[in-house]
């Protein structure tokens, strides 16, 4: 973001100073949105995992934290699976991959569903430029890729990250409903926690927009950034490249969405990927190997 012309690095620091948001108790808050963000998603890892194995939330915290830093020059995160599989025996890491993207499919879930909710209240509020041409053809494709699904659901032969659908519903369904309730309850409060952070920085920012308008935007925004793939050094440009659009609509200028994405982009991916190299940097293969 620092070589791109309408975000320049010294400008973007001159902004944010200008905007009070380097004040202590801006930054506490922003700090501790930061802290429980990633504390429902290691409790919800824990939750998970204790299906397989018991782990501590020390455990859980490594192998969250690890796995990010691990995984962030690969596409949409995918080397996080074998990340956190690592930390287990060779006879469970078939069940902790599965068990990631159970947790995975668990976060999309919430941000489709709250997307497309925003996505419908945005477009019958707002005038939206969109090319129904283009609409129909992505449709018509989403309908010939769910034709092909269940006929790969019908034969069994259809894989999701080489795991077959009728293994993956087999797994879910002898994982106990407890468990499987607690961990999306914590991705619905993963989700809640730094969308209302997304809304907090609006306000610091002086942008004049109720939490329910906000959240139709931003809603909209995490929907659509999350189905475009991009590895973790793009993230920031995809998500900042979405809300530069949607914001405008609701006449928020350019500079301040893109701010408010690289913040949210530094506190909540490489924040925690720094501590996490500390993980990766003291990773003991041999231990996990004993074990």
């Amino acid at each position: 973001m620092t070589t791109n012309e309408d975000l320049d690095l010294h400008e973007f620091l001159g902004f944010l100073n200008k905007n009070n948001v380097f004040s202590s108790k801006n930054i506490i808050f922003l700090l501790f949105l930061t802290t429980f963000n990633w504390f429902f998603e290691i409790l919800k890892w824990k939750t998970l995992v204790n299906y397989v194995e018991d782990i501590s939330l020390k455990n859980a915290l490594e192998q969250s934290l690890g796995a990010l830093t691990a995984s962030l020059f690969t596409p949409n995160r995918i080397g996080e699976y074998g990340a956190k599989a690592i930390y287990f025996r060779a006879t469970k890491r078939k069940q902790i991959m599965l068990l990631n993207l159970l947790s995975n499919m668990m976060q999309m879930a919430v941000t489709v569903l709250l997307g497309i909710i925003g996505l419908w209240l945005m477009h019958s509020k707002y005038d939206l430029n969109i090319n129904y041409y283009k609409v129909s053809r992505f449709l018509v494709l989403i309908v010939v890729v769910g034709i092909f699904t269940l006929f790969g659901l019908k034969q069994n032969k259809f894989k999701i990250k080489g795991f077959s659908i009728e293994k993956l519903k087999t797994f879910i369904n002898n994982l106990p409903k407890s468990t499987q309730v607690t961990a999306f309850g914590l991705s619905i409060g993963r989700y809640l926690i730094f969308s209302f952070q997304f809304y907090f920085l609006l306000q610091i920012f002086g942008v004049d927009v109720t939490y329910f308008n906000a959240m139709i935007v931003i809603t909209s925004m995490y929907l659509l950034a999350s189905i475009i793939p991009s590895i973790f050094i793009f993230d920031v440009v995809i998500k900042g490249s979405v809300a530069v659009y949607l914001f405008s609509i609701v006449g928020v200028n350019e500079f301040t969405a893109l701010s408010i994405v690289t913040i949210m982009w530094l506190l909540n991916f490489v924040l925690p990927s720094i501590f996490g190299s500390y993980y990766v940097l003291n990773f003991n293969f041999q231990k996990i190997t004993d074990h």
